[in-house]
Formats: C-alpha cells, sequence, structure tokens
C-alpha cells in the first residue's frame, strides 16, 4: 500500500485528493494546523478513528512554518509521495498579510524540499504552483511563458516553483511543478469569488439576502473543475521523470460572465444585486489568465471532463441546499450566520 502525505488536506484540494488516492487504495496522512474548533469538514466523511483497523486517512498536527517538526513528520511517515498544496491561498489577503503568505508559500515548500533531502526519503513531491505566477504575462499562458507576479501571493508561489526545480537539478529530487489555473467547486472556501457568487445568489433567491458585492468584474479567468484537477496533480508523479505542467481548460470567462450565469440560472438579473465594493479590488490586477495545456494532454493524457456550465449548476445546487436548510432554521425561529448553523 502507498502512502501519500498531504499538505492542505482540509482544503478543497486536499480533499478531492484524498478522495481520489483512497480510491487508488493508498493510505493518507494529512497536515493540520492545531486550533481550538475543528476544520475538517471537507474530509470528516473520509476519516476513521485511527483505532479502526480499517482506517486509511491519519491526521497530523503541524506548520508549514515549522521545519523541524516537518522533518519528524517525513522521517516517521516515510511516504512515497507528498503533495504540498498547504498555503495562505487567498490572493487579495495576500496583499494584507504579505510576510505571513511569503513565509507560508513560499519558505514553507523549501522547508519540506529540505525535510526529503535531510531524511533521505525516496518521495516523490508535488508542488502546487499557480497560474496567478504568470501575471501579467499576455494569454494564452504556458509552460515557457515567463512568470510576471502581480501580487505577494504569485511573488511567493514563483519562489516556491523556482526552489522546486533547483532541488530537483541540484539534488535529483523527484519533484513535479502542477501549474494549476483556476480551478473550483462546492467545497471552495466562501470568500474565493466563484463560490462567494453562488453562495449570495441562491441566498437571494430564497430572500435571505439582497446584495452581493464585489471588486472587479472585467478579470478573466480560466476557470476548471477542482474534482478533475486531482487527477492531473497525481499523473505527474506516475511519470517516468519529473517535469512541470500548466493544468488548465483552455477556456477564459469574465467575472462578470460567472456572475450573470448563475443568476440567469436562478431566475435573477445579476444586475440588480451585485454591486462593487472598492475594498475587494487589489492594489495590482491580473487581467486575463488562459492556460495551454497541451503539453499535460499529450504528456499526461489528461483532459478536463466537467465544462464550465456543468461546474456552474454543481455549484449552485450545492448552495441551493445549504441556502434552502438556512431558510428552514430562519422561518423555525433559529438565529444563523450565514453559513446554515442556527446558534
Amino acid at each position: 500500500m502507498k502512502k501519500a502525505f498531504i499538505t492542505g488536506i482540509t482544503g478543497q484540494d486536499g480533499s478531492y485528493l484524498a478522495e481520489f488516492l483512497l480510491a487508488k487504495g493508498y493510505e493518507i496522512h494529512g497536515l493540520i494546523r492545531r486550533a481550538s474548533t475543528f476544520n475538517t469538514d471537507r474530509i470528516d466523511h473520509l476519516y476513521k478513528d485511527f483505532h479502526d483497523p480499517q482506517a486509511r486517512v491519519y491526521l497530523h498536527y503541524g506548520d508549514l512554518t515549522v521545519s523541524g517538526h516537518l522533518t519528524d513528520l517525513l522521517h516517521e511517515i516515510r511516504p512515497d509521495e507528498i503533495y504540498h498544496l498547504g498555503a495562505q491561498s487567498h490572493v487579495r489577503v495576500s496583499f494584507d498579510m504579505p510576510e505571513y503568505t511569503g513565509d507560508v508559500s513560499g519558505l514553507g515548500t523549501l522547508r519540506l524540499l529540505e525535510a526529503i533531502r535531510k531524511t533521505e526519503i525516496k518521495a516523490r513531491f508535488y508542488q502546487a504552483s499557480s497560474s496567478e505566477m504568470f501575471g501579467a504575462a499576455p494569454p494564452p499562458q504556458g509552460e515557457a511563458t515567463p512568470f510576471q507576479p502581480r501580487s505577494p501571493y504569485a511573488a511567493a508561489k514563483a519562489y516556491a516553483h523556482y526552489i522546486v526545480r533547483n532541488y530537483r537539478d541540484a539534488y535529483r529530487l523527484f519533484a513535479a511543478n502542477g501549474i494549476l489555473f483556476n480551478h473550483e467547486s462546492p467545497r471552495r472556501g466562501e470568500t474565493f469569488v466563484t463560490r462567494k457568487i453562488t453562495r449570495a445568489a441562491t441566498r437571494i433567491k430564497l430572500g435571505l439576502q439582497e446584495k452581493l458585492y464585489l471588486g472587479n468584474l472585467e478579470a478573466k479567468r480560466d476557470w476548471g473543475f477542482a474534482g478533475d484537477y486531482v487527477e492531473a496533480m497525481w499523473l505527474m508523479l506516475q511519470q517516468d521523470r519529473p517535469d512541470d505542467y500548466v493544468i488548465a481548460t483552455g477556456e477564459t470567462h469574465s467575472v462578470r460572465e460567472f456572475a450573470e450565469k448563475v443568476f440567469a440560472k436562478l431566475d435573477l438579473d445579476y444586475r440588480r444585486h451585485v454591486e462593487i465594493d472598492p475594498r475587494y479590488l487589489r492594489p495590482t490586477e491580473v487581467d486575463v489568465l488562459l492556460g495551454d495545456a497541451t503539453k499535460a494532454r499529450k504528456t499526461l493524457g489528461w483532459s478536463p471532463k466537467v465544462g464550465f456550465d456543468e461546474l456552474i449548476e454543481m455549484m449552485i445546487a450545492a448552495d441551493m441546499e445549504t441556502a434552502g436548510k438556512e431558510k428552514t432554521l430562519l422561518d423555525a425561529g433559529y438565529a444563523c450566520n450565514g453559513r446554515g448553523a442556527g446558534f
């Protein structure tokens, strides 16, 4: 049984990847941060108590800012594959917390690579690079496109990307970079623009709120389904040699188009409910991201299965269910926090 170690296992990608690897017979070890409240909602359906003989998901407390503990964990677990998905991944927040973003999203990768080098384990390493690294580079963007990062997050990811390539060359590590373009799902965090739109639109449809406040509606992104993209991560680590790959759909849509489609599917006019809040604008914007995944298609045999409209419908259905539960609680006299929880 292969062992996989996943940082960011409680996030959107981590949960889909854990499902994917479990279906392939892996034993899963995930890194989680210690907190007074649990943040394991996305993986609760996968977890069994470690006393259960059928348990194959194990969670370990740790932090990407603590190098010694990462080294100890890898020495103890000795995974066959490491999927590094953990990061401070919100672009707008990175402008407010640049030092923290650089420490976690940039140096966190270095700490993991050093842990592999020092323990001398033969693990294959996947780094979650980001299309945000391309920044101002004209579309379409492929593996040979020069990076022009436009945020502290993008700059941190560019550092991580290059340090992976350096360790691959210097220490002969099997280390691959996946340059993933935007990928969404019903498990996307509620502060990310796609989920923010579907969450608000379904609540507006049920009379739970009136307005949705957004930033730049003209920004264009290449949006795919996160469940498709985790397969590409796995495929990268099954190759004969490590390399870097762009993972994308090859289509681009604006935030305005995304909002218009979501509201239209709910028989609503987005113009009546969407307003611009300057606080959500970035100091430096990325206008267009459009990926060229030709290399991934040819070498990995990967292609996206879920299209743009299907992705939207999937997210609307999940958020409509959540909004429906919230409305039921409100109708029964319970106060709610906007996420369907009564208190």
